[in-house]
């Protein structure tokens, strides 16, 4: 069978991550590449559910890097509350 060189760009700190648990699982990141393609054409699907998490939405990103701002600017007001008991 003929080999394809595949080449793509993701964050450096999400390689490294995937890396390491590759290895942890006596894989390379080209085996579990594969892994993953060969399911996506045998199933016609990608093999997992994929569905958008609101926390990074971008306007909660937008949200948050503005209290980050804000408490390293030391505008913040912190508040302190009374925990609230759950049944």
């Amino acid at each position: 069978m003929a080999q394809a060189m595949v080449n793509f760009r993701m964050d450096e700190e999400l390689k490294k991550n995937m890396e390491k648990v590759c290895s942890d699982m006596g894989l390379s990141m080209t085996t579990a590449f594969t892994i993953f393609a060969k399911k996506v054409s045998r199933e016609k699907r990608i093999p997992f559910e994929i569905s958008a998490d609101s926390f990074y939405s971008e306007s909660n990103m937008k949200h948050l890097e503005k209290v980050v701002a804000d408490i390293d600017a030391g505008r913040a007001k912190f508040v302190e509350h009374d925990l609230i008991e759950v049944d």
